[in-house]
């Protein structure tokens, strides 16, 4: 994989850093309905008005893009397929077959896809391109295996298992679970995301109100910070020193000094449910669906005031902001480095 620059596992991702391929494509936001009409809304982020709406399949979950950046894809659970997008267009070029598609990750390498089968509790290593099966990981400690992150040298992944309350390492050379971690009783794990300097991954224990810090070597909880009602996603900061975490039950974005540990701003949205998203590329706005709302939502990440809220209807889930900077993608909404 390529190397992480300057001890930062994010620099790659600095604002501007824009590869030539996706430096044209249009700054759209892509909003999945996980419930309801099969569709993914298309979004302006500088005008802030629907493009289109794509018909995308039932439950679509998460908008991610590949590996190379060049395609985007859909999660559509229900419908049972991945729908590919031309991110330079922003309309959809084919469908894909594949069983019960939750969430969508990719080796740093970029050799293997990973398809989330959450509600298989599958863990599934693919061909990136044709998505054909070449390992499948199923245990019986995880139920519910739904995000994912890699360690700075991307020789494992941590899995997120939200209905065991538990964490999976597993190898990605070797497709093998190398370890297991039980957060306790009454845990519900949702995002992880690792530090900028590879040393913890942060996880969103959403039903006990906490973010977790689990260290990467020793793979154990080393320490938690409280946070309002049911943390959800997590997003770093594009100057590497802050993490936005949404709290979808309490309306608002808590910003988490990565160097104090400790919760430093609380931006609100009164009415929202602040889900899943991520930082504009300049990263001056961080765009939010509204899991129960119906709506998207937008935030200077300078004064931390809401500057936008747009009407997409049904349950908007894993809203892809689109162009990112970095080097390659590693899944989810926008996981690049």
């Amino acid at each position: 994989m390529p190397r992480s620059q300057a001890g930062d596992v994010y620099a790659a991702t600095r604002p501007g850093h824009l590869l030539p391929r996706v430096a044209h494509d249009p700054s759209y936001l892509y909003v999945p309905n996980s419930y309801g009409a099969p569709t993914t809304t298309v979004i302006d982020q500088r005008t802030r008005k629907v493009v289109r709406v794509l018909q995308t399949g039932y439950l679509s979950q998460h908008v991610t893009p590949s590996w190379d950046m060049r395609t985007l894809y859909v999660e559509a659970s229900a419908s049972n397929q991945l729908v590919a997008i031309d991110p330079a267009t922003g309309r959809v070029t084919r469908r894909i077959a594949q069983r019960r598609p939750y969430n969508l990750y990719f080796t740093p390498d970029g050799r293997r896809a990973i398809v989330m089968a959450e509600q298989e509790d599958q863990v599934v290593f693919a061909d990136p391109h044709t998505f054909r099966r070449r390992a499948v990981v199923h245990d019986a400690s995880c139920d519910g295996p739904n995000h994912a992150d890699f360690s700075a040298n991307g020789r494992f992944l941590v899995v997120t298992c939200e209905f065991s309350g538990s964490l999976l390492k597993i190898s990605t050379t070797s497709h093998r679970v190398i370890g297991r971690l039980r957060l306790g009783s009454g845990s519900k794990p949702q995002d992880v995301r690792l530090s900028p300097d590879g040393r913890t991954f942060y996880v969103a224990d959403m039903d006990r109100n906490r973010l977790l810090r689990v260290g990467w070597r020793s793979f154990r909880v080393v320490g938690h910070i409280d946070t309002p009602a049911m943390p959800h996603g997590i997003y770093p900061s594009r100057d590497g020193r802050r993490l936005y975490v949404s709290d979808r039950m309490a309306g608002e974005v808590s910003v988490i000094s990565i160097a104090r540990n400790r919760i430093v701003a609380t931006w609100s949205a009164p009415g929202s449910h602040p889900d899943m998203g991520g930082v504009s590329a300049d990263g001056r706005t961080l765009w939010l669906s509204g899991r129960y709302d119906g709506y998207v939502y937008g935030w200077d990440t300078r004064s931390g005031k809401l500057v936008a809220r747009i009407f997409v209807g049904g349950k908007p889930h894993g809203l892809l902001v689109w162009p990112q900077p970095g080097r390659y993608s590693l899944g989810h909404t926008g996981n690049l480095r």
